[in-house]
């Protein structure tokens, strides 16, 4: 059962079963390892879900390069409440916001930008990709490698967050967030008992293409990580807006 409201009611109701995971394939996905295993059997009718929208997972994602959670979630947070819109429906009394448009975002000024505590790099790649939202929302109509291709070849945007972007938009199974400060770690701990680097995370879950994303999804959903016991990153604190 699902409800819907404002302009885009139609095509949320209708958008629902891939959000679901409706159009998600596992066939041909074997854990052949047995922690693997054990985390398929824990979640048997789990399945990737894909939104369609682009900007929406963009935007989150440029904002989320190289800086420690806590900024970026604070920063996306102050992107949407300053510049945002509030939510039709029940969502209004729920306080819940919708992200900017590209046309909002293009028209947002670089000292605004550096009060939401976004540096220039992260800002300049979300106008850029704002000024061609347009084009990189059609790439819902290719192949994962393609849409891999037209991610890349924007400014700012790298392997990361191409493989953020399509997990989240495409359903992409084969998606790995490379580059990532933990993704890596975490996977190599759980499957090996050590943590790897990219490389050594790219060599090994070779054998599972094209479902490599699932496995990064179902190491992440069920908390498998290594031990931290190092200090925390902290925020940075030499942005002009501090």
């Amino acid at each position: 059962m699902a409800a819907a409201w404002g302009p885009g009611a139609e095509w949320a109701l209708e958008s629902v079963p891939d959000l679901l995971g409706a159009s998600d394939d596992p066939s041909g996905f074997e854990p052949r390892h047995p922690v693997l295993a054990t985390l398929a059997r824990r979640h048997p009718y789990w399945r990737l879900g894909r939104s369609g929208l682009v900007m929406e997972a963009l935007v989150p994602s440029i904002i989320e390069q190289k800086v420690t959670g806590q900024e970026a979630f604070s920063g996306f947070r102050s992107l949407v409440r300053r510049h945002g819109e509030r939510a039709p429906g029940p969502g209004y009394d729920l306080d819940l916001w919708i992200q900017p448009t590209p046309a909002t975002l293009r028209a947002i000024p670089s000292w605004e930008w550096l009060k939401l505590h976004i540096d220039p790099a992260r800002s300049r790649a979300v106008v850029l990709a704002a000024r061609v939202a347009e084009s990189l929302e059609r790439i819902t109509e290719l192949s994962p490698d393609e849409a891999d291709d037209r991610l890349r070849s924007r400014p700012g945007i790298g392997m990361w967050t191409s493989a953020e972007v399509r997990a989240r938009v495409l359903g992409d199974a084969d998606a790995v967030s490379f580059g990532d400060y933990h993704v890596a770690k975490d996977i190599g701990w759980a499957l090996t008992g050590e943590p790897m680097d990219d490389h050594e995370l790219e060599l090994y879950l070779e054998p599972w293409r094209p479902h490599r994303g699932r496995i990064q999804a179902l190491v992440a959903m069920n908390g498998v990580r290594r031990p931290r016991r190092a200090p925390r990153m902290a925020p940075r604190t030499h942005l002009p807006a501090h």
